[in-house]
């Protein structure tokens, strides 16, 4: 089985994520870091022990990675997308088992890659470019060791529903039981591809982030 680890927020710079949150939630992502040899860098925003925002962007200060960034970030379509302010773009789910995911899953799973960031390390499986669904099927992750959402001051906002639409709905619903996330996701038909996070705050407000 898997779940919900984190939704994903594309931007061109942090310093774009980093306003585009606090004007659409109200609150303020903390320092993340480099993720090297990937080529990108973060911010973070805890919501709960369980769950987190990551606000993703391009590095400017290290060269360009050997592979992809992660997220279609290098995608052309996604440059354009940006240019006009960040986004929601993705969600990552957390697993425990991984091997044997990734065994059921054959290469429609991607290629594990291990990472780190500080003192943090976990092992990251991105499906192939072009079998994400338009990333609506999440990269899978394994913690090795604390969870960064264990580690993030609490922003008392919590993910209450994550939503997609998508033409191709059946395909995607089935894509999501391979790999245990059959409840994680409410999947209904939609002309389009889209992805909603719907968020409430400890005073009952509520938010909505759509890609």
């Amino acid at each position: 089985m898997a779940e919900i680890d984190h939704i994903v927020i594309g931007a061109r710079t942090l310093e774009e994520g980093a306003a585009f949150v606090e004007r659409e939630l109200g609150v303020k992502p903390q320092p993340g870091g480099r993720h090297d040899g990937a080529g990108t860098h973060n911010l973070l925003l805890g919501l709960g022990p369980d769950c987190y925002l990551e606000v993703i962007a391009p590095d400017p200060s290290q060269p360009e990675p050997a592979h992809p960034r992660l997220f279609d970030l290098d995608d052309p379509a996604t440059h354009t997308m940006l240019e006009s302010g960040p986004r929601l773009l993705t969600w990552v789910a957390r697993t425990t088992a991984m091997d044997a995911v990734m065994s059921r899953l054959g290469p429609r799973g991607g290629t594990i890659r291990e990472m780190h960031r500080g003192e943090l390390s976990w092992r990251f499986a991105q499906p192939p470019q072009r079998q994400d669904m338009d990333n609506l099927i999440p990269c899978l992750i394994e913690w090795k060791g604390e969870r960064a959402g264990k580690r993030l001051h609490d922003s008392q906002l919590r993910l209450v529903a994550l939503e997609a639409e998508h033409p191709e709905v059946d395909a995607l619903r089935l894509a999501l039981r391979d790999r245990g996330l059959g409840e994680a996701l409410a999947v209904r038909h939609g002309p389009h591809r889209r992805l909603l996070a719907r968020l409430v705050g400890k005073d009952g407000v509520e938010y909505t982030l759509a890609s």
